[in-house]
């Protein structure tokens, strides 16, 4: 997270808005070697205690015990982009890089296997009816043998969430015409950045 705290004033409402809306993050657990990563949909509870996914049976990740729990960082990024100093309509500025990053911390837990099958109704339900007017895909549109090849390959976990944390850097440390012009010069490139940059969320 960045550490000037001018970035990190956003209302936790907002991010957990981003988390739900994306529903795709990286998933990072420290190791005596290299971290241990993974890129994963997931799907956030109601109650935004803890979150549903699902790992390949030969991830790394994935070889631990059911009901064990290890201790797990959950990256989820919003928009981002470069901003030119030329844009701030203002002297001796220097390039920068604008974005918007939540981390969750918590405990990624071993689901037993007989979670697995409604854990994928939720997601690809979820997923799903992002994308009407289209009918909706279920299971049942696959063939029991090959439902069943796939879902041996794949083991349902539990992210059970202790803390959020989040960077809303979107210029909020310079001047607010600055910003502003920064912005509508961003809107050609990543306009949803620069439509966050016009209006902060507070």
């Amino acid at each position: 997270m960045h550490p000037n705290p001018s970035f990190r004033n956003t209302t936790d409402v907002h991010s957990w808005k981003l988390v739900s809306k994306t529903s795709f993050g990286t998933l990072v657990q420290s190791t005596s070697g290299f971290p241990k990563i993974s890129h994963v949909p997931f799907l956030l509870s109601t109650c935004r205690s803890f979150i549903e996914l699902h790992l390949v049976r030969s991830n790394p990740m994935a070889r631990v015990d059911v009901w064990e729990a290890i201790p797990t960082t959950l990256i989820i990024n919003g928009p981002d982009g470069y901003i030119s100093p030329d844009w701030y309509g203002m002297d001796d500025q220097v390039p920068t890089w604008n974005y918007v990053a939540v981390h969750l911390t918590g405990q990624l837990v071993r689901l037993d296997e007989q979670a697995l099958e409604p854990l994928l109704v939720r997601l690809s339900d979820h997923f799903e009816t992002q994308l009407l007017p289209k009918p909706i895909w279920t299971m049942e549109k696959m063939s029991e043998d090959i439902k069943l090849k796939m879902m041996r390959h794949i083991l349902p976990f539990k992210f059970e969430i202790s803390e959020l944390h989040s960077t809303w850097k979107l210029g909020q440390n310079k001047q607010e015409q600055a910003r502003l012009d920064a912005a509508n010069a961003l809107a050609n490139h990543v306009p949803e950045l620069a439509k966050l940059m016009n209006d902060l969320p507070q």
